[in-house]
Formats: structure tokens, C-alpha cells, sequence
């Protein structure tokens, strides 16, 4: 399985620091944002990793994290020149997965306690297409949102008024390779970006997509209050 870490992006919620550093690599903790996706990543087994990054910065990603020799993985780099959404930036992926291979996506400002080593090694053998990872949250309406029909889901909610439920999808997937397929085929959103959200939903639309729920602490780490949450429990604090 390879695995594809999403780092671009302006980080505009964490401005005026994410304007001189991009976002993943302020420190959380005792370490880079970007250094937890990759622990994840080798916790996991998943040895073969693209790391796409947008241009400002990508020196210092390469400074900090080079071939991944520390992780003991292999990393790769791809340039997201302007971002598009994060379906745009997983489809600069392609080249690097072969038909018929599996994926672990992570966004990079994802930070969590879960381990994915079993959800892994379950996908490598299921027949679903698309798995994503759910958890309860406090305000369901700030995030992508599941409607649970007969233990699946029927469709996702982009920040709904009304949630169907109290769930939010994290940003955390595992994909088949006919992912860059249906890339190709979705339109950009009203905000002129390829949303992750309606590549998901295709797969629902299928019946080819599945969830597991994180039971450990999550965040999306992309504002100032989330981002000293991580920093917290990261170093081994208690929660605020």
C-alpha cells in the first residue's frame, strides 16, 4: 500500500505564523506538525510515501525530513504549483500509485491518537473502494458530515445548517486506485475547488464506501485554539 500525505494549502486560519512557515511545519508539541503524519504513516507499515507540499517552504520540508530515512520510509515530493482543493492535490498523486494498489491519505493537519495499522491491513483485503474515518465532534456543522442509512452511508454533507448526525469525517481515507478516475470526472465546487467530499460521495453513490470510527482524540489542528489543543496532548500534557 502507498501511502500520500496532503501539505499544501495556505493555512489561512493560522495567519499571520502560517505567513512566514506554511502551517505543517509550526511546531505541535515537541515537534513539526508534518513529523506526526509521517509516525503515523510508519506506524502503520506503509513504507512508500508522496509527500505533496506547495512550493513555499518545500526547502524546509526537505531539510526537515529528506529521504525519511529517520522514519525508516521512503519519501517522495510533489509540488501542488496553486491549490485547487484536496481532491486536486490527491490527484497530483497518480503517477506515484500503480492500478490496482491501495492508499492511505492523510491531510497533514490531521493530528490523532488512533493507530491505523489494523485499518490498514482490513482494507488490503476488503472489497470496498473507499473507506473514510468518522468521530464525534462537539459542532458537527463546521465539517463534512455522514448520513447513516442501515449501517452505511448514504451520502456526506458539506458543513450542513442541520447535521444529519454527530459525526464528522476526519481527513483520513483509504482509497482504491480508480481514486484518480473519479477525480477526473468530478467538477470544481462553487468555490472553483475538487472537493474531497464529492469524490467521497461517488463512492457512496456505489455502495462502495465504507467507515471506521476513531475512538482516540482528533483534530484538524487548523485553527489557533486547535493547534495548542494538539500542542497539549502531544507533549504530554493534560487536555485545556
Amino acid at each position: 500500500m502507498k501511502g500520500i500525505i496532503l501539505a499544501g494549502g495556505t493555512g489561512s486560519r493560522l495567519r499571520p505564523m502560517s505567513s512566514i512557515v506554511n502551517k505543517h511545519l509550526l511546531p505541535v508539541g515537541n515537534y513539526p506538525m508534518i513529523h506526526y503524519a509521517l509516525d503515523k504513516m510508519a506506524e502503520a507499515g506503509i513504507h512508500d510515501i508522496l509527500l505533496v507540499i506547495g512550493k513555499p517552504s518545500a526547502g524546509l520540508y526537505v531539510d526537515y525530513i529528506g529521504s525519511g530515512a529517520s522514519w525508516n520510509v521512503q519519501v517522495s515530493y510533489k509540488i501542488q504549483e496553486c491549490a485547487g482543493g484536496i481532491a486536486q492535490a490527491l490527484g497530483l498523486a497518480e503517477s506515484f500509485v500503480r492500478t490496482g494498489e491501495k492508499l492511505l491519505v492523510l491531510l497533514g493537519d490531521n493530528l490523532f491518537e488512533d493507530s491505523l495499522k489494523s485499518f490498514v491491513k482490513d482494507f488490503e483485503t476488503s472489497e470496498k473502494g473507499a473507506e473514510v474515518f468518522l468521530k464525534k465532534v462537539a459542532d458537527p456543522r463546521r465539517y463534512g458530515v455522514p448520513d447513516l442509512q442501515n449501517g452505511r452511508i448514504a451520502h456526506i454533507q458539506e458543513k450542513p445548517e442541520k447535521p444529519p448526525c454527530d459525526y464528522a469525517v476526519t481527513g483520513i481515507y483509504l482509497y482504491e486506485s480508480d481514486v484518480f478516475e473519479i477525480i477526473r470526472g468530478i467538477r470544481p465546487s462553487a468555490r472553483g475547488e475538487l472537493e474531497i467530499t464529492d469524490v467521497n460521495n461517488v463512492y457512496a453513490g456505489e455502495g462502495r464506501l465504507g467507515y471506521r470510527l476513531l475512538s482516540g482524540w482528533w483534530t484538524d489542528a487548523g485553527t489557533q485554539l486547535s493547534l495548542q489543543e494538539a500542542g497539549l496532548r502531544l507533549s504530554g500534557n493534560k487536555e485545556p
